[in-house]
């Protein structure tokens, strides 16, 4: 692997968009895969590797900051920077009214979708550099019905992930908030038990189509 490689890493990488970015990147990056199951990321590798790409596997949980700081730390000593950063991991509380808001739930979705972005940007940015890109994923359900919890730390998320394009519009990195298309996903079927998935967009299809506009 030479100095020119070019590393993607991707947060939330084992199933759903960020497996399917995953491939469609590879083999033209080496791939970093983040996620918390084991399996979907061997999965993955298999699939990258089928097409001729190669991928570093990270059985890790992002809300968890020294994992975090000993993945970055590993990804500076190897490569010495990261050139796309896509963040796709969120976790998905189960709908519930308001008034009956589950503490733990609570807890759990805000260290994951609000607080490890606030501890993954200032561990990833120097690795992005100037000329990187990190790119996030818009969910906009803030004040939706029975969306408290998703909408309000995913609306945490965005708003981060705002702050930080705005800051480095001139500077560098690149910081890219792309909203995609309903995906029969593992979130999706979390919200939306009993929908058609079939007339919803792959994430094979979605994630050529953000890749391509980006």
């Amino acid at each position: 692997m030479t100095d020119q490689t070019k590393i993607a890493l991707i947060t939330g990488a084992s199933r759903g968009l960020g497996a399917a970015l995953a491939e469609a990147l590879a083999p033209e990056y080496h791939i970093v895969a983040v996620a918390r199951t084991t399996g979907g990321l061997e999965e993955l590798d298999d699939r990258i590797q089928a097409k001729g790409g190669a991928a570093t596997l990270a059985p890790m949980d992002i809300a968890d900051p020294n994992a975090m700081a000993t993945l970055c730390r590993g990804i500076h000593d190897r490569w010495g920077k990261v050139d796309l950063w896509l963040h796709t991991a969120v976790h998905s509380s189960a709908l519930t009214p308001a008034h009956f808001i589950d503490p733990k739930e609570w807890a759990k979705a805000v260290n994951v979708n609000a607080t490890a972005t606030s501890v993954l940007i200032p561990y990833i940015a120097p690795l992005l550099g100037e000329s990187g890109h990190a790119v996030f994923f818009d969910d906009p359900k803030a004040g939706d019905k029975f969306y408290g919890i998703y909408g309000a730390t995913k609306g945490a998320q965005m708003a981060l992930a705002r702050s930080w394009a705005a800051e480095t519009e001139r500077t560098g990195p690149r910081v890219s908030i792309v909203e995609p298309a309903p995906m029969p996903t593992a979130v999706r079927a979390r919200f939306h038990p009993g929908e058609d998935r079939d007339a919803l967009t792959s994430p094979a299809d979605e994630a050529a189509r953000i890749l391509a506009s980006l």
